[in-house]
């Protein structure tokens, strides 16, 4: 094993006498940038990784989870509200310190608070745990929105007493910090302050007040003012329809004349009237039977002298004067006479026709649309040569009719309504515009050369090398380029090669040329004796030009 080092030595230190100055130069820099990294790469991988265990942290709890990292002897990294560990030991440590309690959670305690049975509390601490466990639940969950870092929920709850008093309701408070500079738009501010009504009994979303870390109340009761939260819910409702009508008609010209070519602004009157309507309507002349009622009499009765008296026929009257008559020859004087009367009567009821109508119209309708559309003018030429064109009104009617389409307005149908739609052609103060355009073609031309140049620079190079080489080689005369070597230059390099040296001098004779070495001879001192034949050409290739 030592010899076999040695001989390597001995290889490797006659190699290293063999290279010229700037072979050495070069092997050593080399070297140099391999063992750096070598040496880099050893460092960097030796090095510990640090991930972040806990951020934002207040500097009471960053000091006690501090504190903790140094009785468990781990290394740690602090910073501004930050503490990071390695990151093989990052989840180890977060489940350790939550069993201690570290760091405490900055939104305030939850329903967590009941975890550990306290027995002989009052009834007013027990109310007080309750209520700091509801804020402490509804901060969290405030601070879980995306534009919300953090968020504190303070509630008062009235007591409960024996007479209530209906004028005392809950109230809510929210303190948000946001992310940035941000500002929580309406629709996130509404969604708190319904989450905290829903979470609390008897408390009610207007009740809740909400206030950012800028200072600024984001949310307004109008619980006392009826209209003005009516007419704040018109407003809104005006504007969301206004928006709407504009949108839709400026991309309906986008289509036509290109993006940015038209500007269009609707102006909406909306009836937020309810109305019910009740009609009744009679028509005399339709009348309607309703109910008949027939009456059929029938009368028989008998009339004369015979008829009056009191006889054996047993007619007349009946009463004192008949029965007690002293006269018992009493004879009719006339016949009897019989009568028959018929009486028929109809009843018949009828019903005035009735028509009734009920209309019960709610509020959102339209009344009445006023729209302004600006469109830009039509540009030709270029430069200082660009004027306008104006567009004829043929075209500016089609233009007119798009957006009268656009915006549901019927011709003819609506004229009660008045809607009105103003179209005008002006020029557009696009000079920033073209600037910027200008600038970005200026650019794209410049990233264009630039990304050309970087891509043929090295080809450039190689090719100038090149030609550069090419252009030496062909100013060199034939003369001074030599397809042999003197032989006075092997006759110490090759120690006594009498063979070598011995057909060289014979091929020179033979050839009649001057004692030189040519290729085929050049080749088998090779192969005889390489270490000789590298200081050869290396002699070769060093020498001096010869004087002319």
């Amino acid at each position: 094993m030592n010899d076999s080092f040695s001989q390597l030595a001995t290889q490797l230190q006659a190699l290293w006498k063999e290279l010229g100055l700037n072979q050495r130069v070069s092997l050593v820099l080399a070297a140099g940038v391999v063992l750096l990294g070598l040496g880099g790469l050893a460092f960097w991988s030796s090095r510990t990784d640090y991930a972040l265990l806990y951020g934002r942290l207040e500097d009471a709890e960053a000091a006690k989870v501090i504190a903790a990292l140094d009785d468990a002897k781990i290394p740690y990294k602090a910073g501004r509200g930050t503490v990071s560990v390695p990151a093989d030991k990052v989840h180890v440590m977060r489940m350790q310190l939550a069993a201690k309690g570290i760091p405490r959670a900055g939104d305030g305690v939850g329903f967590e608070i009941f975890d550990k049975p306290n027995f002989g509390i009052s009834d007013f601490v027990q109310r007080a745990n309750y209520l700091r466990a509801v804020q402490g639940e509804l901060s969290r969950t405030v601070a879980q929105v995306d534009a919300v870092e953090s968020a504190r929920v303070m509630i008062v709850i009235p007591e409960n007493r024996l007479l209530t008093d209906n004028n005392r309701k809950p109230t809510a408070s929210v303190f948000v910090r946001v992310r940035g500079n941000a500002v929580l738009p309406p629709q996130t501010v509404n969604a708190i302050r319904f989450l905290i009504a829903n979470a609390v009994e008897g408390l009610q979303a207007n009740f809740v007040t909400v206030v950012d870390n800028q200072g600024n109340v984001l949310s307004e009761n109008n619980e006392n003012d009826p209209l003005a939260g009516l007419s704040a819910t018109q407003l809104n409702a005006r504007k969301n329809l206004e928006q709407y009508f504009s949108k839709k008609a400026e991309g309906m010209l986008d289509k036509v004349l290109g993006a940015g070519r038209a500007v269009v602004r609707v102006s909406a009157e909306i009836n937020f009237d309810t109305l019910t309507r009740t009609e009744e309507k009679y028509d005399p002349e339709s009348a309607i039977l309703r109910t008949s009622t027939l009456n059929d009499e029938n009368t028989d009765s008998l009339s004369g002298s015979g008829a009056n008296s009191g006889g054996a026929n047993g007619g007349g009257t009946p009463g004192t004067a008949s029965n007690s008559s002293l006269e018992t020859n009493n004879v009719a004087l006339a016949p009897a006479t019989k009568s028959n009367t018929k009486k028929k009567v109809v009843n018949n009821f009828y019903e005035i026709n009735k028509v009734v109508n009920n209309l019960m119209q709610t509020a959102g309708g339209v009344k009445r649309l006023s729209a302004a559309v600006f469109v830009a003018a039509r540009m030709t030429g270029s430069g200082t040569n660009r004027v306008a064109a104006p567009r004829t009104d043929a075209e500016l009617a089609k233009l007119k009719s798009i957006v009268r389409s656009s915006l549901g307005i019927q011709e003819g149908v609506d004229a009660l309504r008045k809607d009105e739609i103003t179209l005008e052609e002006i020029l557009f103060n696009d000079e920033l515009g073209q600037d910027i355009s200008l600038r970005l073609d200026q650019q794209q031309k410049s990233d264009f050369w630039w990304n050309l140049a970087n891509a043929a620079v090295y080809p450039a190079l190689a090719l100038a090398v090149l030609l550069f080489f090419w252009r030496t080689f062909k100013r060199t005369p034939d003369d001074a380029i030599l397809m042999g070597i003197p032989l006075s230059q092997f006759t110490s390099a090759n120690n006594g090669n009498g063979q070598a040296n011995g057909d060289g001098n014979a091929y020179a004779r033979a050839s009649g040329t001057p004692p030189t070495v040519t290729v085929d001879v050049l080749n088998q001192l090779i192969r005889e004796n390489p270490n000789n034949m590298s200081e050869a050409i290396r002699s070769w290739m060093t020498r001096s030009k010869p004087a002319k």
